[in-house]
């Protein structure tokens, strides 16, 4: 029967299968996914009849079919992975044709796209984003605006501002080609990813081809980073250059890039503690702490330097420190205090009516971040001794600060996705990255909306996770078996 599925699976060209499905996406796209209300590429072909009725759901059942056919092709890729039938040349290459689609479709699975631009805008136009939210700068852009955040301001960085004013100042009026730059942008950010994550695997001992499948192929990574063009793109991209510089020697530079990732959005901070442990580690135990001395405090004068020449060069205020709280609007599984909470309102609902949800949830997050700034503590101590030890730190760091995080989405776990592929990790965690990834990869539809609390699909959508997940992991089993059997 193994032998069957085996040659089934075979029978397919994961290559060509996910090309096939990003085409599907790319028209899609334009129907189905975070669509303009106003204006747009169906609009000025004539065929805005594919955005709403029967043709709406014509084009989200494309998006969602070439959404599947890219996941499995992803599977079928980590078959051939597993198998140690593809090297990381060959990911490069799977990756490229995968994307190139996708660089040319409308935005996908999150509107926060028109979020970026009109923050730009706002300081383009003599606003203060931190101060002040979308609605106090009427536009064609404010009605592509989410109405949540149409009066929340931005919780980002000045790097993203500068971006957004620049983006927005070359091409007024023009959402189209706007949209256009920023992709082009999100794209520069995906191949820094790219062509770093392969590296820092090299360096640590790692398979470079895993990787690049499980950190950059990777469908969240594909479908948020590029489908969607959220920052991380950027950000993450930065700090992967970064790492890599300081694995390669090279401490001030890759702290100053890591620090440039972080003038767009904070959370690249979370890397520059352990870029410190990378140089410590590879002293002799005479000069560790004077090392760790010298590096923490330069690196830190580095860090704060480039943010302040960030923040001077983008017009934009210092508001951004101020604006490090985020937003406390989204509630979903993804983030454990809204889990616990959810699981407390379903059993209390049935004794206290009505149940006080929120009363209970800002208990519960005050208590989360309690929980994360003791794991982010443990974590920075306890992966110290080595290289490789401060790159498993950082994935940790980042899982601790987004599991227990008031607000949690898809794409804040490129951050960690890039990196869990680049050091040796035992066989629970291969199996945690990939049945996750291919969970929250489908949890999300073209449009944004989620189907974290569709009861039906979340249970397919495990069973799925889990049979593909040790399918996986099973031939990785076999083939390292058959490696280490003697010859005869």
């Amino acid at each position: 029967m193994a032998e069957f599925t085996t040659r089934r699976f075979d029978a397919f060209n994961p290559t060509l299968l996910g090309l096939f499905g990003s085409i599907l996406m790319f028209f899609g796209s334009f129907g189905g996914g975070a669509i303009r209300h106003r204006g747009g590429a169906l609009e000025a072909l004539g065929l805005e009849f594919l955005s709403y009725g029967h043709g709406a759901g014509f084009s989200n059942i494309t998006l969602w079919v070439g959404t599947a056919l890219l996941l499995f092709a992803w599977f079928l890729t980590g078959r051939l992975v597993a198998r140690g039938s593809l090297r990381s040349t060959d990911l490069l290459r799977i990756i490229t044709i995968w994307v190139l689609p996708l660089v040319f479709a409308a935005p996908i699975m999150s509107r926060d796209i028109y979020s970026y631009l009109m923050q730009g805008a706002l300081l383009r136009d003599g606003f203060d984003p931190y101060t002040q939210g979308a609605s106090a700068n009427p536009g064609p852009l404010l009605y592509e605006v989410s109405h949540d955040w149409r009066n929340t301001t931005t919780p980002y960085g000045p790097l993203h501002l500068w971006l957004g004013k620049i983006i927005t100042s070359l091409f007024p009026g023009s959402i189209a080609a706007e949209i256009a730059l920023f992709k082009l942008a999100s794209v520069a950010g995906f191949a820094a990813i790219a062509w770093s994550v392969p590296r820092i695997a090299t360096i640590l001992g790692a398979d470079p081809a895993y990787a690049l499948w499980i950190g950059v192929a990777n469908p969240v990574m594909v479908f948020h980073l590029i489908g969607g063009m959220h920052n991380e793109a950027i950000m993450v991209g930065c700090v992967s250059l970064g790492l890599l510089a300081v694995l390669r020697g090279h401490f001030y530079p890759g702290v100053a890039i890591i620090a440039i990732g972080m003038s767009l959005k904070a959370t690249a901070a979370i890397a520059l503690p352990f870029a410190v442990w990378i140089v410590v580690s590879q002293q002799p135990a005479a000069k560790r702490w004077t090392t760790f001395i010298r590096t923490a405090v330069l690196g830190a004068l580095i860090t704060i330097g480039i943010l302040a020449l960030v923040t001077w060069l983008s017009g934009a205020s210092w508001g951004w420190i101020a604006a490090l709280t985020g937003n406390t609007k989204v509630i979903n599984p993804l983030a454990l205090p809204s889990l616990i909470t959810g699981a407390i309102a379903s059993v209390g609902g049935l004794v206290i009516e009505p149940f006080p949800y929120n009363a209970v949830l800002a208990v519960v997050r005050s208590l989360s971040m309690v929980g994360m700034l003791i794991g982010l503590v443990f974590t920075w101590w306890h992966f110290r001794k080595t290289p490789s030890d401060a790159i498993r730190g950082t994935a940790a760091a980042y899982t601790v600060a987004f599991v227990f995080n008031a607000v949690t989405l898809p794409w804040y776990y490129a951050s960690v996705l890039s990196l869990v592929g680049t050091f040796r990790s035992p066989r629970w965690l291969r199996g945690l990255s990939i049945g996750a990834s291919i969970v929250v990869a489908m949890a999300f539809t073209g449009s944004g909306n989620h189907q974290l609390y569709n009861p039906v699909w979340m249970v397919l959508l495990l069973i799925v996770a889990w049979w593909m997940t040790s399918h996986i992991l099973k031939l990785e089993r076999d083939t390292t078996a058959r490696r280490l059997e003697p010859c005869a």
